[in-house]
Order: structure tokens, then sequence, then C-alpha cells
């Protein structure tokens, strides 16, 4: 039992009462951990005034409540449940009338909320701060008379104190919450760019828990002949789980779609809308994801506790859910289109030498790079590209792409794509602007059947910087002192959709850093015996070669995959494009 009459402490002189009072000074300010700091007055006050039970109740403003956010010997189904307005029972009472209540025995008191039958005695003090109610601090005992009018005045000074070091523990806390936001919504700009449906939506639950810790996380998508959610992904305790479908106007999630907004219930068992999926669970805010006014789905958490999710939780998700919302809709147009793709292959010679006659064979100076490139040209006419654009401030850029199909369709519109870019290029400092503009004006001149996979990059040399955009190429790779990695950034082909996103990424580079950029006419190719070159062998060789000077590292990639492949023709593009800081 926390505290005891022999352990406690009874100050008979002024300098005692002081040094306590110092003690709790101390460790009130000693940090701004908040569940730390509630920990540390659990401690201290059970060193002058007994207990069996000890609570720390906080005032939550909206539900215009306290709710136990620290306890000791209350019962786990309580202290999680609990719910307690001003003016209800003996703590809302000391919440109401903001003084310390002393109550002998509790049996006598038509306050008291009973929470376990041995309690006889009560001692709550109220915590307020700026003149706002910040919660309550709560002794319980099993002995009548167990406090003191003493107790209750010394309650009363720790409580004064405790106050502003819980008031300046939750300010902190929030700027914290705040600044994990920010940092989150960076963050989830790369990952959000996946194309993989399913992939996506993990990744999007995961990133959600990192900021929500909820219990239950689902994503529904609209049918729109049905007029009902589907669920298409659902998370319950961080195991798969399967739902039903939800007609629109129906529960919580369908509610929200109808109308648009962000529908929240403190109390599932007391709201008529909630359709239930388990017993335990007792809050739920549903977030709608609109695309361009209009609603694809549904975002939807749920918790064990009463009124978990707070205003901060749904501004968190409403700055959330139209990222979501685009990144669910680009890879679900993906997935359609993939499947709808279809491809042309033609095989004329004059098209391969207008497609040649295009490209720039040797890398012009480029301010604190070295950089080569490699090319081979199809025996069936496809459509690889590349470009560098150097400007007068040292910076460049530099693109490679790969058009659709084969033949002279696809080297027509390669020199297409190569035009627009040395038209659109200067003019744009940002990859993701490029790409945006490129896009534009292929589907501007609606050439049917065609798109691109684009990489573009900017090269700033006075920061040593380098910035990534892609619209459906091969990821960039990136040597470093010996290690390969591969550049996680994704995005949909060119002249595909209207609505396409580009993301971008930043990578500090350092000196000896080798970026590699190469069509997939490399990994592709096969021996006589149709087994694949593929990303591993390449990836072997870049890794040993790396050191080596751009030109020497192409050269060895080139006779290894002429090795592969006994010399035979290939039957793509090949381009393999090596850059070195210096």
């Amino acid at each position: 039992m926390p505290g005891s009459d022999a352990s406690t402490i009874r100050f008979r002189e002024r300098a005692e009462l002081l040094d306590f009072l110092l003690e709790v000074a101390s460790v009130t300010s000693e940090t701004l951990h908040l569940e730390k700091l509630m920990a540390n007055l659990a401690a201290i006050i059970a060193k002058v005034i007994p207990y069996e039970l000890f609570a720390i109740l906080l005032y939550n403003e909206r539900l215009g409540a306290l709710r136990i956010r620290y306890a000791i010997g209350h019962r786990e189904e309580i202290v999680r449940n609990l719910l307690i307005a001003v003016g209800e029972g003996i703590t809302g009472a000391a919440a109401a009338s903001r003084e310390a209540i002393l109550v002998a025995d509790v049996r006598q008191d038509p306050r008291y909320l009973s929470g376990m039958d041995a309690v006889r005695s009560e001692l709550a003090a109220p915590m307020v701060a700026r003149g706002k109610l910040v919660g309550v601090i709560d002794l319980q005992s099993t002995r009548v008379n167990a406090y003191s009018e003493y107790d209750r005045s010394l309650l009363r000074l720790i409580a004064s104190r405790a106050a502003t070091a819980i008031d300046n523990a939750r300010l902190y806390r929030r700027v914290e919450r705040q600044n994990r936001t920010l940092t989150a919504l960076a963050q989830l700009a790369q990952d959000f760019s996946i194309l993989d449906l399913e992939q996506l939506l993990q990744r999007i639950a995961e990133s959600v828990k990192r900021l929500i810790n909820y219990d239950a996380f689902s994503i529904l998508l609209l049918d729109s002949e049905q007029q009902c959610l589907r669920n298409r992904f659902s998370l319950r305790y961080d195991q798969r789980v399967e739902l039903d479908n939800i007609p629109l106007g129906k529960g919580i999630t369908g509610t929200a779609a109808e109308l648009r907004e962000v529908v929240r219930s403190d109390n599932t068992l007391a709201d008529p809308r909630y359709i239930p999926s388990h017993p335990d669970i007792r809050s739920e805010v549903a977030v709608p994801l609109i695309v361009r006014g209009r609603v694809i789905g549904v975002m939807d958490l749920e918790s064990e506790r009463y009124a978990y999710f707070t205003d901060e939780h749904v501004r968190m998700l409403s700055l959330l859910a139209p990222q979501i919302a685009i990144a669910i809709e680009n890879a679900r147009l993906y997935e359609e289109l993939a499947q709808r793709k279809e491809q042309m292959e033609k095989d004329l010679e004059a098209a391969r030498e207008l497609q040649a006659a295009l490209l720039a064979r040797t890398p012009p100076e480029i301010e604190g790079l070295e950089a080569a490139i490699g090319y081979r040209p199809a025996r069936q006419i496809s459509g690889d590209l590349f470009q560098f654009f150097p400007q007068d401030n040292g910076e460049a850029l530099i693109a490679i792409g790969d058009v659709s199909g084969k033949g002279v369709a696809a080297a027509l519109y390669g020199a297409l794509v190569n035009g627009l870019l040395i038209t659109l290029a200067p003019r744009r400092r940002s990859p993701a602007q490029l790409m945006q503009a490129l896009n534009q004006a292929l589907l501007e001149r609606q050439v049917e059947a065609r798109y691109v996979a684009l990489l573009a990059l900017r090269w700033i040399p006075a920061e040593r910087r380098l910035v990534f955009a892609n619209a459906g190429g091969m990821p960039p790779l990136l040597w470093r002192q010996g290690q390969l990695t591969p550049l996680r950034i994704e995005g949909i082909p060119l002249a595909l959709l209207p609505e396409a996103q580009h993301e971008e990424l930043t990578l500090e580079g350092q000196p000896g850093d080798v970026i590699v950029l190469y069509s997939d006419g490399l990994p592709d190719q096969t021996d006589g015996q149709g087994r694949e070159y593929g990303r591993e062998r390449l990836y072997q060789v870049l890794r040993s070669a790396g050191h080596w000077s751009p030109q020497a590292l192409i050269e060895a990639v080139f006779a290894d995959l002429d090795s592969f492949s006994s010399d035979a023709s290939p039957f793509d593009d090949q381009t393999l494009l090596v850059l070195r800081l210096k």
C-alpha cells in the first residue's frame, strides 16, 4: 500500500513544510513528459498522505468531463472507460467548486460513485492553472476518517503546483504531436507514391498508426453503381479482417460519405448510427476521401476507449485525407490502365536511325559531375531517349525515358517527346513541374495508344543536391562506398492521365557518389534460352565496379551483358547513364 501511518510525514515545523514544498516544486519541474510527471506526483503524495487508490483525472474541455489519465489500484475497465462530468461524484464536485473535498465516510455521501465496495474515505483536490480547470487529484482509502483537514490543505498545495506542471506538459505534448504530424506529412508524400494498391493501403495504415494509436482501421471504397462502400482494406489489432459492405447513409462511415464531412462518435454504444463490428469498440471517426469534388471512399478509425478521438486527431486526419485520396485514386487508375495497355511493335531500320540521330551521344560538361552514356539501339526499334540541359547557374536537368511500343510510331513519338523536352526543360527548375508540363503537352496532342516512362533529375552543384521525379521509369541507383541502393521514387507514365501526380525525392550527395540511370532494355535482355539478364546481375556488376570511372563502368556492364547473351542483338533499346559526383 503506497504510504502508511508509520511513513506519513506530519509537519510540526514550518521549515519541514517548506522543504517538502521545495521537493514538490523540484519533482513537478524536472520533466515535461506527462506520464513520468504523474508517476512522480503519485510517489511524492504517497510519502505524506496514505491511499489505497490513487487517480489523476484530466479535464477534457470538448466533452466537459474528467477522464482518468493515471491510476493506482483502480480496475482497468474503470481507467479505460470512466468519464465523470463536472459536478458529478466527489471528483466532479471538486472540479465544479474548485475546492478540495474531504469525505470521511463515502457511504454517507450520496455524491460518491462506487468503484470499489471496500472504499470508505475519499479526498479530491482540483488542479487549476491560468484560471482554467486542469483536472483533479483523487485519493481513496479503505479506512473511515482516513484523511484529516491537514491532509486536505496539504493536497490542495500539491495540486496547485501540479496544475501548472501538467498544463505545461500537455502543451509540450501538443507541440510535439504537431511536429510529428508535420514530419509525417513530409514522409507520406514519398510513401504515398506507391502504385500497387494493396501495398499502398498497407502503408497508409502503418503511417496513420504512427500518428494515432487506433485499435481498428479500414479503407472503404465507393461503388457508384451499387451506391455502397465496399471494404477494401481492414485491420483490427494489426490483423487483417474482412468487413461487410455498407450502404451510403448507413452507419458512421456511410454517413461520412453521404455528408462529405468527418463524422465522429464519442460513444458508439449510445450512437444509433453505429453498425456493430466488434463488442469492445467504444469510439469511431470516419473521414471521407474526396478527389476533385468526388467522394471515392472513407477512411475509418475505431478505439476501445470512449471519446478517444480528439479535435486534434480530426484536424490531423483532415490534413492527411486529400493526400491519401489522390494516392488511392492514382493507384486505382494505374491498375485499370495497366490491364488495358496495348503494345505495338514494328521493325524498321529507318526509324532506328531517326531515333539515334535525336540523342545526345556525348554528355556536355557539367559542374561537379563526371558523366558518361552508353546506348545500344534495338533490332526492333523502340523509343529510349535521354537529354542533358545545363543551366547558366551551373545547375543541370537530366532526363532519361522510354516510349511505349516499337517501330516508326515509337521513334516518332520519341522525337515529339524530345522536342517538348527541349522546349519545356529550360523553363522548369522542378523535375515534378517538368513532368506535369510535359504530361499536359502530350495529352493535348492526343496521340492514341502512346505514353512515355520518364525519369528526370536536377543537379544543384552549389548544394551538392539531386532532386528526382519519376513517371514510370526504372528506379535510379545510388552507389556509395561500395553499397548499391535503388532509390524509391515512382509515378504514373506521362500521357496516360491528366490527373497524374508526381512526387519528388531529394538526395544529399557526397563526393564519390555514383548515380546510375538505365532503361529496361538492360535487365530484359535474354539469352539463347529465353532467360533474362535481370536486375540482380546488373546490380552485381555495378556494385563491384562502382568505384571505376563512369565510362569504364558502362563498358563493364555491356561486356557482362554480351557474355550473358552471347552477343545476341538487343530486342529493346539499352541505355545506361552514369554520373559521378566530384
